[in-house]
């Protein structure tokens, strides 16, 4: 190849015509007249680019007993990380990013931790799930949803009743689960039982039953997420004045009443635990019992209050 098409090339992408010759130079077959080869190159590229030593927890005990040390009382690899660098503040060789740790305790050995440690991480799964991207989800529900965009701007004001929030709460293996659902500007609380599973049908059923036990005047908007639980959505749109709405996917903080209400909800309901075993009455209890609790955000009024006088002609 002459001096004029490399520069030419060079040109078309964005390199240094020295590049090109070097890369000819590095990938070419002799023996097919000089032919420059695409596969051969990416197949040499690889095997240089490859990292023979080995993980530094994997050669430097110290380290490592010091990572296991604080694994075992449950610390967070970010926690793990921060302590190192105060552990050894003059000694840069031994400080670790928290997804050095992670990636160790991921490869097991060859990391130099053991993989058996995983259970000690809040997550306690041996691998971390590879998640798709919000944009990359397919839909789930055959009548289209409508998203939170569209939702009245009156709702964000918070100034009226009825403008609900809902989620499940997920039992062990999720293969149990309770609804919630939660006004927006009272926070108040209704519970819906699940007890045959939480399937599209046993949602709709079970949210029917709760929402025809409130006023009319009260049931003014639904948001929830994108949970294939809620494929029937549009069969429980007409309980609602101005329909149900939709979180984007990926976005929790766009329902940020439910979300927190949901972490009141895991005092009652922890995680990894069967959630059938909670009887209708055990769930009165403990919705009374949220209901009944003062809120600094209601001036120290119950939501059971606030929803009472919100209701009051």
């Amino acid at each position: 190849m002459n001096v004029a098409c490399r520069s030419e090339i060079a040109g078309l992408i964005g390199r240094a015509p020295s590049t090109v010759s070097r890369e000819l130079r590095r990938n070419s077959r002799p023996h097919d007249y000089g032919r420059y080869d695409a596969d051969l190159a990416h197949h040499r590229c690889r095997e240089r680019a490859g990292r023979p030593r080995r993980a530094k927890l994997a050669t430097d005990s110290e380290l490592k007993t010091e990572v296991q040390s604080k694994l075992g009382p449950e610390w967070s690899p970010e926690q793990i990380a921060s302590h190192l660098r105060t552990r050894w503040t003059d000694r840069s060789e031994r400080h670790l990013c928290h997804e050095t740790i992670y990636r160790a305790l991921s490869q097991g050995a060859k990391g130099g931790l053991s993989r058996t440690l995983t259970r000690k991480l809040r997550t306690g799964r041996p691998l971390r799930k590879k998640r798709r991207r919000p944009d990359q989800r397919m839909p789930r529900f055959v009548a289209p949803a409508v998203l939170i965009d569209s939702r009245p701007p009156i709702i964000e004001l918070r100034e009226r009743v009825g403008y609900w929030e809902g989620d499940l709460v997920v039992g062990v293996r999720s293969q149990s689960a309770v609804a919630n659902l939660v006004d927006r500007r009272t926070r108040y609380l209704r519970l819906v039982p699940l007890p045959e599973g939480h399937s599209a049908t046993h949602l709709r059923d079970a949210l029917i039953t709760v929402l025809s036990q409130l006023p009319e005047h009260a049931r003014q908007s639904l948001t929830w997420d994108q949970g294939s639980e809620m494929a029937r959505h549009h069969e429980l749109a007409p309980y609602f004045a101005d329909g149900i709405f939709f979180a984007r996917p990926g976005r929790p903080w766009q329902r940020g009443t439910n979300e927190n209400t949901n972490g009141l909800l895991r005092q009652y309901l922890p995680k990894r635990t069967n959630l059938s075993l909670y009887t209708v009455d055990d769930l009165r209890g403990i919705e009374h019992r949220l209901n009944k609790r003062p809120r600094k955000n209601l001036s120290w009024q119950t939501p059971a209050q606030a929803f009472a006088a919100a209701l009051a002609p």
